[in-house]
């Protein structure tokens, strides 16, 4: 009896890690799981961003004129990437906006007070992309929330020439990818502005926002 006992506690085992294994070839790990719309038979990789080769810009219309343009130069992202399943990717970042760059230092405090970014009480902005769609071969549509100030909306990045995995000089793996997309600033509290003798605004509604990337494989 006591040797059937064992026999049984051994099979329940065994028939445990054979579910557990076929779950795991599923994709599927215990306690997480696979979104509605995401196939579970992923490889997806993980990506983060490299400052030292990407580039964070912005662009606005100044005094009807001309368009000014600027950056960021503190920001932080990780992406995770299958292009056999692009509708799996996810995209994360956080910039820094007393970062902010226009080469112009009184302009850039301007852009760090109240009347614009106010970095002391929002010293960062985010993305946390929602979905994500093909838009061609090598392109995506990725639409998430953008927080500025406090405020958030959803808005949706044209990510576009998204490059083969290369090896760069050192052996790390790497890809390429370039991201824009347009919001209106009132939308997310930058409403300052004032009125030119000449007709118009001294600032454009309008701001372009043009994202170079380069990402490098988690390690």
């Amino acid at each position: 009896m006591r040797g059937a006992r064992g026999a049984l506690r051994f099979r329940n085992a065994e028939i445990r890690s054979r579910a557990e294994t076929d779950r795991t070839k599923e994709g599927i790990v215990s306690g997480m799981h696979a979104p509605s719309n995401v196939s579970a038979n992923t490889t997806a990789t993980r990506w983060t961003l490299d400052p030292g080769h990407s580039a964070v810009g912005f662009s606005v219309r100044h005094m009807m004129i001309t368009t000014v343009r600027g950056e960021f130069e503190k920001y932080r992202g990780d992406v995770t990437y299958d292009p056999a399943h692009p509708e799996a990717t996810r995209i994360a970042a956080t910039i820094d906006v007393g970062s902010v760059n226009t080469r112009e230092a009184r302009r850039d405090s301007t852009l760090r007070s109240d009347l614009f970014f106010d970095a002391d009480k929002h010293p960062e902005m985010t993305f946390v992309s929602k979905s994500v769609r093909a838009a061609g071969a090598g392109n995506l549509d990725v639409t998430g929330e953008l927080t500025i100030r406090g405020t958030t909306r959803e808005v949706t990045l044209a990510v576009r020439e998204i490059s083969d995995v290369k090896l760069d000089i050192r052996g790390n793996a790497r890809r390429g990818a370039t991201a824009t997309t347009t919001i209106e600033r009132s939308a997310f509290g930058l409403t300052w502005n004032t009125a030119l003798d000449s007709g118009g605004v001294v600032l454009g509604e309008v701001v372009t926002i043009a994202i170079e990337l380069s990402l490098l494989a988690a390690a």
